[in-house]
């Protein structure tokens, strides 16, 4: 397989499965991995890549060099997300609003540097074995830019190991938008009766139909907000806000996380363990409180 400049061969890794990398890790991940329960890592981590701006403004730096740190942020935490085997990672690389109200300059070299990320980086994730896909209205992006992604998306289809998803020109809001005009038509051609409709219908025909929900959600820059992100999909995720801004975000900052995830109880509106109900109905009535 050649590159699509035809400068040579991207070689993909082969077809084997890795058994374990963990031996990979740095020393600082490595020693909290073995704080880890293994049984319990996530299955899916989302997060929210901000602060890139803030980052080079306090060091007096211009927005582009803040963006440029945070594409070398991504490659370590990638790296470590494929080494522990995790099976899904998501990236909230560039919002729908991101792209309606950033300066024209400054969204046409974020479009450079995609497109630079993923020329320099396709030999590594095929290393890493990790197989990259986008998410987002992906078609409005620039023509030459939809052409790298679907070069890189196919040099990487072979890989088994973490999934990489870059959401690209996205917001949650229209991703919903979208998937009810898919609804709405698959309603009209198989005359579905509205009293069917389930969860299950819509969640089909959004982006990550194929995906699981996400276990975590992170935050970098210690903002409190989703931002539009994945709206549907993180209804019972755990929220990990962090105040470190992306571009000093690295893969033992992830493991902090998913450490602290371990530690919550995810009880999906149910009981804890252990937790018995009242037997309401056993009541006196002059016991009930009245409303």
């Amino acid at each position: 397989m050649r590159n699509c400049d035809g400068h040579g061969p991207v070689l993909r890794s082969d077809e084997r499965i890795l058994l374990s990398r963990i031996h990979e890790l740095p020393s600082e991940e490595l020693a909290i991995y073995r704080r880890l329960n293994p049984e319990r890592l996530p299955k899916h981590v989302a997060i929210i890549m901000d602060g890139n701006g803030r980052w080079a403004g306090k060091r007096s730096l211009k927005r582009f060099l803040g963006h440029q740190q945070g594409a070398e942020a991504v490659h370590f935490v990638v790296e470590t997300a494929s080494r522990i085997d995790l099976p899904w990672l998501t990236l909230y690389a560039f919002s729908l609003e991101n792209n309606l109200r950033r300066p024209r300059t400054e969204i046409n070299f974020l479009m450079r540097l995609l497109s630079t990320y993923l020329t320099n980086n396709v030999q590594r994730m095929n290393d890493n074995n990790v197989r990259i896909q986008y998410i987002g209205r992906t078609h409005e992006l620039p023509n030459e830019v939809q052409e790298r992604m679907q070069w890189a998306s196919e040099a990487t289809r072979q890989n088994t190991g973490t999934t990489l998803t870059l959401a690209l020109n996205y917001g949650a809001r229209s991703e919903l938008v979208d998937a009810f005009k898919r609804l709405h038509t698959e309603i009209q051609q198989k005359h579905i009766r509205l009293d069917d409709l389930t969860e299950q219908d819509i969640q089909r025909h959004l982006y990550t139909a194929h995906m699981p929900d996400p276990d975590l959600l992170i935050r970098t820059s210690g903002e409190m907000r989703i931002s539009n992100y994945l709206l549907w999909q993180i209804a019972y995720t755990e929220i990990y806000v962090t105040n470190r801004l992306w571009p000093d975000f690295r893969g033992v900052h992830m493991l902090e996380a998913i450490e602290d995830f371990q530690r919550r109880e995810r009880r999906y509106g149910g009981l804890s363990d252990g937790s018995e109900s009242d037997d309401v109905a056993s009541l006196p009535a002059n016991q009930l409180v009245n409303s």
